[in-house]
């Protein structure tokens, strides 16, 4: 029985903001709509998805990856900020993503760590490979 392989697409840097901007909102939006706004559900949600985006980079766009992720997060953190209205809604997201910046520094690190091991490691094969 042949062993199945995870998928292993390769995203540009557009396409790596778009995924992880489109999941960091469906994500968001579970939240608020199955456990209602819990941010550090969102916050724990949030570093597989850095993961996943800094890993299925393609490799001219890897230092993409850590540019992203914070954008995605505040995008998904409108759903997940309290507040009335517009101005309650702007000062909610403000103040969620003041209290929730442990988790963006956090998956930030992720993926500029991941981001910078396949960097480091694309470098060695290379200079591997012109030594041979």
């Amino acid at each position: 029985m042949p062993v199945r392989r995870l998928p292993n697409p390769r995203l540009t840097g557009l396409g790596g903001g778009l995924f992880c901007g489109a999941v960091m909102v469906a994500l968001g939006s579970l939240d608020r709509l199955l456990l209602g706004p819990s941010l550090t559900v969102y916050g724990v949600l949030f570093l597989p998805v850095c993961a996943l985006t800094a890993l299925w980079m393609r490799k001219g766009d890897l230092v993409s990856a850590p540019v992203v992720v914070p954008i995605a997060f505040a995008a998904g953190m409108v759903a997940v900020a309290d507040g009335q209205g517009v101005g309650g809604r702007l000062m909610g997201l403000v103040t969620a993503l003041a209290t929730q910046a442990g988790w963006l520094y956090g998956g930030t690190l992720v993926a500029g760590g991941i981001a910078t091991v396949r960097k480091l490691r694309m470098m060695g094969r290379r200079r591997l490979a012109q030594r041979r």
